[in-house]
């Protein structure tokens, strides 16, 4: 039996690669989380370490985790508070960093890194890039820098260890599905905003260049099963087969699309995350207007892998999760009514700053 230890295991592609490793007798699944969710499905057949990769003082329980595992699939990553730099780089690249020390040191074989689309440089044109493009980030994008940041680690390792852990990277474009709508809205958008009202948005204003490759965590998570199977090392890239556009949102939304440039837009959402009233930092829509598109060719050949579902139905999937409150047991992907939403607003602030949510 084959033993994968998954970090970040109650998370959004930490959910769909639990769903997806359900009915494997082969594979016993331990899951680190700073909140282990309670023993429903596809939570409940896994030996749960609790394991919080923001704390300086996490490399003895990840050594314990790690005795006897095969595999590592590392998962972990902040996304809020935008307004704490220090520990978003503590726990995507900080704990990237102790992630891979705790697995070299117990002799894990495999490691297994969920980087991202992020990782690459500014495109410089709407041709897909393979996973030859340069992966040093966007400086302008915390999220992309430190994703080239933890990537760097990984280059770091391959050179100083030669013959150690098969490494795979897994560069997603944005993942998205039904499942992780209640926390797509509640890192996404203000704590007072009905999230209803997005199913009846007359009006779309977006950049008509707004093209970025998207991505069903359903689809990643098959990826992650054929990667562990086939021990594959090397970097991936994993996308829908065409991206997702302004029209494409503009008809899963319902709205008609207007012209508004990308750099207005960065504009409206600075001086609003600097107000207060939303919590995506601009870096977010230098991002959004900034990644390459992807050549997946690399995992349709290497994995055998193809992706279900398109752009439309990636967003519709989770636009029907934000709208309809959509979440599991999981504390990462909970449940939260606009009333609970206000109140922790008001006790604890927004989450761009919070420390934990």
């Amino acid at each position: 039996m084959t033993r994968v230890l998954v970090t970040g295991a109650s998370g959004n592609i930490g959910t769909a690669l639990l769903r997806r490793l359900a009915d494997r007798e082969d594979v016993q699944v331990v899951g680190l989380a700073r909140r282990p969710p309670p023993p429903e499905p596809p939570y409940d057949d896994v030996r749960w370490h609790r394991v919080d990769l923001g704390d300086d003082n996490s490399q003895a329980a990840l050594e314990e985790a790690m005795v006897g595992v095969d595999a590592v699939v590392h998962l972990v990553w902040a996304f809020q508070p935008t307004r704490r730099p220090v520990y978003l780089h503590r726990v995507g690249v900080g704990g990237t960093k102790a992630v891979l020390t705790a697995a070299h040191a117990a002799g894990v074989d495999h490691f297994v890194h969920m980087s991202s689309v992020g990782t690459y440089a500014p495109k410089a044109s709407n041709v897909p890039v393979d996973e030859s493009y340069p992966h040093s980030g966007m400086p302008t994008s915390q999220y992309s820098s430190d994703k080239a940041a933890a990537e760097t680690l990984l280059d770091a390792y391959g050179r100083e260890h030669p013959q150690g852990m098969t490494v795979t990277r897994i560069r997603p474009g944005i993942v998205m599905q039904r499942d992780a709508g209640a926390a797509l809205d509640r890192y996404g958008l203000p704590a007072y905003f009905p999230v209803k009202l997005l199913r009846y948005l007359p009006l779309l204003p977006l950049d008509r260049r707004f093209a970025i490759p998207v991505v069903h965590s359903d689809d990643v998570a098959d990826a992650l099963v054929r990667v562990l199977d086939q021990s594959r090392g090397g970097a991936f890239n994993l996308a829908a087969d065409e991206p997702l556009t302004r029209e494409i949102v503009a008809d899963v939304l319902g709205a008609r699309a207007v012209q508004m440039p990308a750099p207005m837009l960065r504009s409206l959402v600075s001086g609003s995350w600097r107000a207060r009233l939303q919590p995506l930092s601009p870096g977010w829509i230098d991002l959004a207007f900034g990644v390459p598109l992807q050549d997946c060719a690399r995992a349709h050949h290497d994995l055998g892998w193809r992706p279900s579902a398109d752009p439309h139905r990636a967003l519709s999937d989770a636009v029907a999760g934000m709208t309809g409150n959509v979440g599991t047991s999981s504390p990462a992907l909970r449940r939260e009514s606009l009333p609970q939403r206000l109140r922790t607003l008001v006790t604890e602030g927004p989450v761009s700053r919070r420390k934990r949510s």
